[in-house]
């Protein structure tokens, strides 16, 4: 089966990096797919969005990413996101907890969504 490689990038870290067969993100055109040989495409990243990537072992991986963008070629996904949450790392009663939190700016609301929605995803 075809492969691409893939990398994930926050500000801060690189979140994971591999070779995939399919990757998906929610850009503010609608939620796109990707699999080896797509056509290059530039995408802005929704806030509080999801990417999920298939592994090339079959491995499903999802996480909350907000913001930044997506850049795909024939053989390469990069998506350059402001922050990126693994949902194995995702505390979930902190996200609830932020919604529920009238305090909270609407970045950080958008935030909280998108860590609750990689977790239902996955």
């Amino acid at each position: 089966m075809a492969e691409m490689s893939v990398d994930i990038v926050a500000v801060e870290e690189r979140v994971w990096s591999g070779s995939a067969t399919l990757v998906t993100a929610q850009t503010t055109e609608g939620e796109i797919g990707i699999m080896p040989g797509h056509e290059p495409v530039l995408g802005q990243l929704v806030e509080g969005g999801v990417v999920s990537v298939r592994t090339a072992d079959g491995e499903r991986i999802v996480m909350a990413v907000h913001g930044g963008f997506l850049s795909v070629t024939a053989t390469t996904v990069t998506v350059l996101a402001e922050a990126a949450d693994r949902v194995e790392d995702i505390d979930v009663e902190a996200a609830k907890s932020t919604l529920n939190d009238a305090d909270r700016d609407e970045s950080e609301i958008a935030a909280a969504r998108g860590r609750l929605r990689a977790v239902e995803r996955a």
